[in-house]
């Protein structure tokens, strides 16, 4: 299957970008990559910005589903408007991304009905991240004591807030900060939106004066720079990032907003799972990312594209938690067969499988070559990418070799068989499933 590449300026450049590398194995002869080049993101599915095609016919994914609904299951056809529920992808980030949430399903609908040019979709965006390579990211906000701290710690942070509503938001969730009684919870989330929105209502004159006194303690205090650092990120290791993404964005309100949100890392195989409406911006690292059919994404920082402070800071969930919550835990996926070699090399198959119906992901690993998984049908779509290795996928009586790079639509209720040919053969499979076996106790 031949997928759309999106050039960007936050792309990793050239032979770096592993989307580049994806894109150019499709031997379609109307892409290179250039050296020079950023690219950041690699769209598969049938999204109608950018939808794939048949390497074979040129036909469009989207025209493919839409002439036979047998390919994605009478159900799903029916639920989700001829077309794939999911928009899986892989992106190769250099440089920040935006601060940014997508809505859920209700304020799609609204800010697509008022700004279709900014909102194009009607539809909610949930997202996984599974890292290819080493990540980092902004996501979700901090455990209330760590903002506490940083308010105390970083003078230019306390300043661009104000010493009243920085004050009022500490006695607010004082004593309350691990509450787990629901008006506590109710006033801490409130407390924390009314801090979030003074910084980021803040004049871009009044954010780059205060931004250079934050760098400059940065480069000089080292690991005692914001206090020393929280729970969760030592002082150097916040110190490095502020200048880093100085560096990237000078002077912008994202080196503040990194104080209330979670700094994460993820090392190659682990994943995490954003809600609708969750605060986010991925900072660097390759990784395959599924999410609801949508292109939704309301900006506040780390961006010049059009930005919708207001919208933001009145829609976020406000949710405040460690890390540790988001990262998901994939589980054996159940419902393939491994062959003899596959088990003797310590082959697997694992599934992430967030709370939503739209999308799971497996991924499966053939640590040998002739070893071979063989995937049970389902009721529902599937696309699968090579991101590793070599081999073969086989659907009834068709046959296809399969290199790194290469993706395929596979469609419901058939069996699917994927074998090395290589001593490593790694691929990703998006599927979704309404009903039966779609995840590994038969329940979504």
């Amino acid at each position: 299957m031949q997928v759309p590449l999106i050039q960007l300026q936050c792309g990793k450049v050239g032979h770096d970008s592993a989307a580049a590398k994806y894109a150019a194995a499709t031997e379609t002869g109307d892409f290179s990559i250039e050296s020079e080049k950023p690219y950041a993101e690699l769209w598969m599915g049938t999204h109608p910005s950018l939808p794939s095609k048949d390497v074979e016919t040129q036909r469009s994914l989207l025209d493919l589903v839409r002439d036979n609904r047998a390919l994605l299951s009478t159900e799903i056809s029916r639920k989700y408007g001829e077309k794939l529920p999911f928009l899986f992808k892989v992106l190769s980030i250099r440089k920040a991304l935006s601060i940014q949430a997508h809505p859920n399903k209700n304020l799609a609908e609204q800010l697509h009905a008022k700004d279709p040019k900014n909102y194009p979709d009607d539809n909610h965006k949930p997202e996984m991240t599974i890292a290819v390579t080493p990540f980092d990211g902004l996501c979700g906000f901090r455990p209330l004591k760590e903002i506490s701290h940083f308010l105390a710690s970083v003078p230019s942070l306390r300043s661009l807030i104000g010493e009243e509503a920085a004050q009022e938001y500490e006695e607010d969730v004082s004593g309350r900060e691990t509450s787990s009684r629901a008006e506590d919870t109710q006033r801490n989330k409130k407390s924390l939106q009314s801090a979030f929105a003074a910084l980021m209502t803040k004049d871009k004159s009044t954010i780059a004066a205060a931004a250079k006194d934050l760098v400059a303690s940065a480069e000089n205090d080292g690991e005692k720079f914001a206090g020393g650092g929280g729970p969760s990120n030592g002082g150097k290791e916040l110190a490095d990032l502020v200048i880093r993404l100085n560096g990237q964005f000078e002077g912008d309100v994202g080196l503040f907003v990194l104080f209330f949100l979670n700094y994460v890392k993820l090392e190659v195989g682990e994943a995490m799972f954003l809600k609708a409406d969750d605060i986010h911006a991925y900072l660097s690292g390759d990784i395959i990312e599924c999410m609801a059919s949508s292109d939704n994404v309301v900006r506040a920082g780390f961006t010049p594209k059009f930005q919708d402070i207001p919208t933001l800071t009145s829609m976020l969930t406000y949710s405040y938690a460690p890390i540790s919550e988001q990262k998901m835990n994939p589980v054996d996926y159940p419902y393939v067969t491994l062959n003899r070699t596959a088990y003797s090399s310590s082959s697997s198959a694992i599934l992430y499988d967030p709370p939503i119906e739209e999308f799971s992901v497996v991924k499966t690993q053939l640590n040998d070559e002739g070893a071979k998984a063989t995937f049970e049908a389902i009721d529902g779509p599937s696309i699968i990418i090579c991101t590793a290795g070599s081999g073969k996928i086989s659907v009834g009586p068709k046959n296809e070799q399969v290199k790194t790079g290469y993706v395929f639509f596979v469609g419901a209720t058939a069996e699917c068989v994927l074998e090395s040919d290589s001593e490593s053969f790694t691929t990703f499979k998006a599927f979704c499933e309404l009903s039966g076996k779609e995840t590994a106790n038969g329940v979504h």
